[in-house]
C-alpha cells in the first residue's frame, strides 16, 4: 500500500467536486464556513473552479471535472483533497483518468463518500492508494467540529487513533444552526451471527454498495486481483448505501460473493442506510443474512458508518482492526 505524505498545520487542503457541484445558497454559507475553519486550524485551502457550480447533477463535464482532479493531485504543495460532496455521475469521469499515470505519481490523501465510492475504491484496488471513507468539506463547518472530523485528520496527519462508536446518531433531518448533527437516537452495533463479541482484523476495501455494484464487471474492477495480492492479510469490507430496498440489497450481496468478492474476507461491517424499503416486510439484517449469513465470517450492522451521521473515519486500503461488543465498538487504521 503506497501511503502518502502526512498532512501538517502549514499545509493546503485543495477541495474539488468529481460528481456534483455546490450551487444552494445555504450550503455555499456552510463551504465558506468549512474553509474558514480550516484556515482558523492552519491550513490553507484551495478550490478548483467547478465546485460551485452543477448543471443536471453534474459539476462540469466529465473531463474538466477529471482535469481539475488532476490538478490537484499534481500540486506539490496539496497534501489532501476534501470532496465537495457525492451525487450520481462520478463514474464518467473514470475513462478521463489515466491510472497508469496515478500509479506512478506521489500517492495523495482524500476524503469523501457515497458517490467518491466510484473513485476511492479503483484507486485502492488498482493503485494502492489509500482514502479516507468519510464526510468531506462541507461537514469541517461545524463548531466545535465533531470528533469524528478531528479524528480523519489526525489520521491523515499519521496519529494512531482509536476510534468509539458513538452513544447516538442522527435523526435524518436538519442539522442544527451551528451545522452539529443532530444525534437523538440511540447507536446500536449488531453482531447478526449472535456472537458476544466480535473481534475482526484485515485489509480494507469498501464504500458504497449502490456505486461498487455498478462497477462489477467493468474495466475498472481490479478487486479480485486486489484480495489474491492482500491474501496473507485477508479482507474486511465495510459497506453502506444511500438509497436501496431490502430485495436490492440481497441481489447486490449476491452478485459480489458470486463475483468472488468474500473469498479470504475476514469480516464486514454495515453502515447506516439514508434510505431502505423494507419489501415483503424483509429488514435490511435479513437482507444481509439471506444474502451472505451462510459465509464464514462475522457481520457486524447498525454501526457508524454512511449516509446518517455521524460516520467513522474508515482508511481505504488500511488495515482495520474492529471489534463490536454490547451494541458498541471501536474501529483502528494501521498503515502496514
Amino acid at each position: 500500500m503506497r501511503y502518502p505524505e502526512n498532512l501538517k498545520i502549514g499545509d493546503t487542503i485543495g477541495v474539488c467536486a468529481p460528481s456534483d457541484g455546490i450551487i444552494e445558497p445555504d450550503k455555499i454559507i456552510k463551504l465558506d464556513k468549512a474553509i474558514e475553519n480550516l484556515k482558523k486550524m492552519g491550513y490553507k485551502v484551495i478550490e478548483t473552479k467547478s465546485v460551485r457550480k452543477s448543471i443536471k447533477g453534474r459539476s462540469n463535464t466529465a473531463s474538466e471535472r477529471a482535469k481539475e482532479f488532476m490538478e490537484l493531485w499534481k500540486n506539490d504543495d496539496v497534501k489532501l483533497i476534501l470532496y465537495a460532496g457525492g451525487g450520481d455521475f462520478l463514474m464518467e469521469m473514470l475513462e478521463e483518468l489515466d491510472f497508469e499515470l496515478l500509479k506512478k505519481l506521489p500517492p495523495k490523501w482524500t476524503q469523501g463518500f457515497s458517490d467518491i465510492t466510484m473513485l476511492s475504491f479503483p484507486l485502492n484496488t488498482i493503485c494502492d492508494i489509500p482514502s479516507i471513507y468519510c464526510d468531506g468539506v462541507k461537514d469541517y463547518a461545524m463548531n466545535p467540529l465533531c470528533r469524528n472530523l478531528l479524528d480523519c485528520l489526525k489520521l491523515v496527519s499519521g496519529e494512531d487513533v482509536i476510534q468509539h462508536s458513538f452513544e447516538k446518531h442522527s435523526d435524518g433531518k436538519e442539522e442544527n444552526i451551528d451545522y452539529t448533527y443532530n444525534m437523538v437516537l440511540e447507536t446500536k452495533w449488531k453482531n447478526l451471527k449472535g456472537e458476544k463479541e466480535v473481534i475482526m482484523e484485515g485489509r480494507a476495501i469498501g464504500g458504497c454498495l449502490d456505486c461498487i455494484d455498478n462497477l462489477i464487471g467493468t474495466k475498472y474492477d481490479n478487486t479480485k486481483n486486489y484480495i489474491k495480492k492482500y491474501n496473507k492479510d485477508g479482507i474486511i469490507w465495510f459497506l453502506e448505501s444511500c438509497e436501496t430496498t431490502t430485495p436490492q440489497l440481497t441481489r447486490i450481496l449476491l452478485k459480489m460473493k458470486y463475483a468472488g468478492y468474500f473469498e479470504n474476507c475476514k469480516g464486514i461491517i454495515f453502515g447506516r442506510p439514508l434510505i431502505i424499503r423494507e419489501d415483503y416486510e424483509i429488514t435490511e439484517d435479513e437482507a444481509i443474512m439471506q444474502a451472505i449469513g451462510n459465509l464464514n465470517f462475522p457481520i457486524i450492522s447498525g454501526t457508524d458508518l454512511g449516509h446518517i451521521p455521524p460516520q467513522l473515519g474508515f482508511m481505504q486500503g488500511a488495515i482495520l482492526k474492529i471489534t463490536a461488543r454490547d451494541g458498541k465498538g471501536t474501529l483502528q487504521n494501521e498503515r502496514r
